[in-house]
């Protein structure tokens, strides 16, 4: 679950993805110098539920979640997040605006003055 990995996801049958989140997060665990019992406590579970999910045997989405934010490594979820991309054609599509036409009005009736003056006829 770090940049570096070259483990190929893909080829893994679920029960040894489990066991590699499980494996991470125990290390991780160590690392920090956290024991079962305080990581458990900070994260509202019981200390066999985080044995288990470190032993990837079992867990739930929440209870991933509620760990890793006790173990501040909540970024692992990067890649989940999903960012918009928008074509350069649909983006030229978006910001092109019609140019409004200018007309000159047509006036039905001539002007006052026209009809206000006489003819000499």
């Amino acid at each position: 679950m770090n940049d570096k990995s070259y483990i190929n996801w893909g080829l893994l049958n679920d029960s040894a993805i489990e066991k590699k989140i499980g494996y991470y997060i125990k290390r991780v665990r160590q690392e920090q110098g956290k024991t079962q019992k305080e990581v458990a406590k900070l994260a509202d579970m019981s200390r066999s539920t985080l044995s288990l999910l470190e032993a990837g045997e079992s867990g739930t989405l929440k209870t991933l979640i509620k760990v890793l934010r006790v173990l501040q490594k909540l970024s692992a979820f990067g890649e989940f997040e999903f960012q918009e991309t928008i074509s350069p054609l649909a983006l030229a599509e978006a910001q092109h605006k019609p140019i409004a036409r200018v007309r000159k009005s047509k006036s039905k009736t001539a002007p006052a003055s026209a009809h206000s003056k006489k003819s000499d006829w």
